[in-house]
């Protein structure tokens, strides 16, 4: 297992405040930059060429520029595409990229339910304005605060800090109040909650507005939002430092490249088809393009906190079940079901 390291990314903010224009001065890409800031590019692989330039623009020391922490482990959520494509990170950063009307807080609310049942105290973060949607959460979370004054008071409170989930909208990262707020919880030594951040503005993040340094990133696809499938979590773009450095055991690392693989062809497949035809794809993309419809049908979950509107009971599923699912699927051992018998069901039987 790789060692925790991240970039002290609110170091960077102080020193460096227009961080784009300041890597690009220097023969840096933005791209690469801000992948490092958000974890999609771990540290431990970044060319040390590239750490170090960042350290001189910052002038500080490589120890002050990166951050070393202990190990990692996951906090199984129920939620089958979560779970297996983005897992959350205990104690650590992760980010809910999504644009509005893709489900993005149902999502955080099936979690926030299914947390507090195995102990788990959520504190939501979020300026006092309405948000569409973001009712769908605050139903379900312990405390609303609308300052980081307020949050750090909650957080105060609560015995047991790696029992916090902080959920925090992404406006506090902009104002860089976040970051001070983590240099507040560092000084007393509360380094243990888990943050999930969250954009109730439904507004991309863009490679010159980096959503912070992430540990996981679970991405919201609106392609399967119109079509109706979800969660509609993106099992491609969608990841996590978990995944990346092999901290899962060997069967979910397997499982989550093979079906990751298997899904990126599938949606270029599903492309091509809209393009040329069904006709004019390979026999062996079709039977590709069968078995990913399956998979992403499978990767479909009805939800407790749903239950009202979809009349459909929730369902939570192990992730070691939907791994042996997975499996299965990608095998062909269902390939005699159509995809709309595996559509919005729980762990195949």
């Amino acid at each position: 297992m790789k060692d925790h390291l991240k970039l002290n990314v609110s170091l960077l903010r102080k020193r460096v405040p227009n961080l784009t224009t300041a890597a690009k001065s220097v023969g840096l890409r933005p791209a690469t930059v801000s992948n490092l800031c958000t974890g999609k590019i771990a540290v431990g692989r970044a060319e040390v060429k590239t750490i170090v330039t960042l350290a001189n623009l910052a002038n500080c020391t490589l120890d002050e520029l990166i951050i070393q922490g202990g190990k990692r482990r996951m906090i199984e959520t129920g939620i089958k595409p979560l779970d297996v494509f983005a897992p959350v990170v205990q104690g650590g950063t992760n980010g809910f990229v999504a644009r509005a009307q893709v489900g993005q807080f149902v999502v955080l609310a099936e979690l926030t339910q299914a947390l507090k049942k195995k102990g788990y105290h959520a504190i939501l973060l979020t300026p006092d304005k309405p948000y569409p949607g973001l009712s769908d959460l605050e139903g379900f979370v312990h405390a609303k605060c609308h300052s980081i004054e307020d949050a750090f008071a909650e957080v105060s409170m609560v015995e047991d800090k790696e029992s916090i989930l902080l959920y925090v909208d992404r406006s506090y990262i902009v104002s860089g109040e976040l970051y001070e707020l983590r240099e507040r919880f560092e000084a007393e030594d509360y380094t243990e909650l888990t943050t999930l951040l969250f954009d109730p503005s439904g507004e991309a993040v863009d490679e010159d507005d980096p959503f912070g340094p992430l540990d996981s990133l679970c991405y919201f696809d609106i392609d399967l939002a119109t079509r109706g499938m979800y969660p509609a979590i993106h099992p491609v773009q969608s990841t996590s430092v978990l995944l990346e450095d092999e901290t899962v055991d060997s069967s979910h690392s397997s499982t989550h490249k093979k079906a990751k693989k298997l899904l990126r062809r599938y949606k270029e497949i599903r492309v091509l088809m809209n393009t040329i035809g069904k006709e004019k794809i390979p026999e062996a993309d079709l039977e590709i393009f069968q078995i990913g419809e399956r998979l992403e049908a499978y990767l479909s979950q009805p939800f407790f906190v749903a239950e009202e509107f979809t009349k459909v009971k929730g369902q939570s599923v192990q992730v070691q079940q939907t791994i042996t699912d997975i499996q299965k699927i990608l095998q062909g051992d269902f390939n005699h079901l159509d995809p709309k018998d595996l559509t919005y069901k729980g762990q195949l039987n």
